[in-house]
């Protein structure tokens, strides 16, 4: 390792990122807060199929809002790469609240299923709306606020 920092060139994975460590595109933040959000469902429901087999309670009872850790500390590392400034912390606050609500009504409207299906398809709500409303906003508040 040389300690230089890696070019245009050697960042060219997925998703892909500008040199200040920030997302590219809105698909590449939807497409990795998604794949965050399956891999969060798949693991609380191997879990709770393991614990229901170990007969230390019923299947689905787990809160399936836990599948938001992965996007959650997506969005996290994509706030911290933003330079400090009102955009991203008007942009960041505004996503969450608009979010979570979303996510609020989902699970509302899906009240009569198990928790682990409530909970998750509400942290696909939330998932789904912060991304986009995190990427649209802090991209335009940036350019109005230079």
């Amino acid at each position: 390792m040389t300690g230089q920092q890696p070019t245009a060139q050697q960042r060219s994975g997925f998703p892909r990122r500008d040199a200040e460590g920030r997302i590219l595109t809105l698909g590449d933040l939807l497409g990795v807060s998604l794949a965050g959000w399956v891999i969060g469902m798949l693991a609380l429901v191997l879990f709770d199929w393991a614990f229901a087999v170990a007969g230390a309670g019923d299947f689905g009872r787990t809160n399936g809002w836990l599948a938001v850790i992965l996007p959650v500390w997506l969005f996290w590392d994509e706030f911290r790469a933003w330079d400090f400034g009102a955009a991203r912390v008007v942009a960041a606050l505004a996503a969450a609240v608009v979010a979570v609500v979303a996510g609020l009504l989902v699970a509302g409207l899906a009240a009569g299923l198990a928790p682990l299906f409530t909970g998750g398809l509400a942290a696909l709500a939330f998932t789904v709306g912060y991304a986009v409303l995190w990427f649209q906003g802090v991209h335009w508040l940036a350019r109005r606020t230079g």
